[in-house]
């Protein structure tokens, strides 16, 4: 590059340019803060939580590695929701053909973008989690638990293997 020359325009650079950078972005994220995937997401994480902590005092097994652990995924996918957010604002994707035809009847736009899409992937991973720190928890929600387990297990087959029943015994 010799001196004084221009860097060409590429669309996160021309996304940013001006002294409004701050302004647009809190712009961006006040429009998200609204978003009900991210909502669900945030609900989601919390509810984990709790259920995890619940699920350590009656077991009497605190571990800081698995808290830090699950912290860190926490932390991790929220970030991704956010730096989605702004990707979403550079480029104009709808992955609503990537959802089944059975689940885009559950959801409330028929337009799904990126930040969505992994919004919604985030939330079944959750929702997988509060089940299984539920049931452990002594709660009884055997029942739903393999509702939901049947109707992911159509899409997916990134469950956990193992989840213990009353018994004690090993659910497959």
């Amino acid at each position: 590059m010799k001196t004084g020359q221009k860097l060409p325009d590429f669309p996160f650079i021309m996304f940013l340019k001006g002294g409004e950078t701050m302004e647009r972005l809190i712009v961006i994220y006040a429009e998200a803060a609204g978003n009900t995937f991210l909502q669900l997401v945030l609900i989601a994480v919390v509810l984990d939580t709790i259920f995890g902590v619940l699920r350590a005092i009656k077991e009497r097994k605190f571990n800081s590695n698995f808290g830090i652990n699950g912290a860190i995924r926490k932390v991790g996918m929220l970030v991704c929701l956010l730096a989605l957010v702004v990707v979403d604002h550079i480029v104009a994707v709808n992955l609503i053909g990537f959802i089944p035809e059975a689940v885009r009847t559950y959801l409330p736009c028929d337009r799904v973008e990126t930040m969505e899409f992994f919004a919604i992937l985030f939330i079944a991973y959750e929702i997988i989690s509060i089940f299984k720190n539920m049931y452990l928890c002594g709660l009884p929600v055997k029942k739903i638990w393999q509702t939901v387990k049947a109707f992911l297990t159509k899409y997916t087959d990134e469950l956990p293997a193992e989840l213990e029943d009353e018994e004690g015994e090993v659910e497959k």
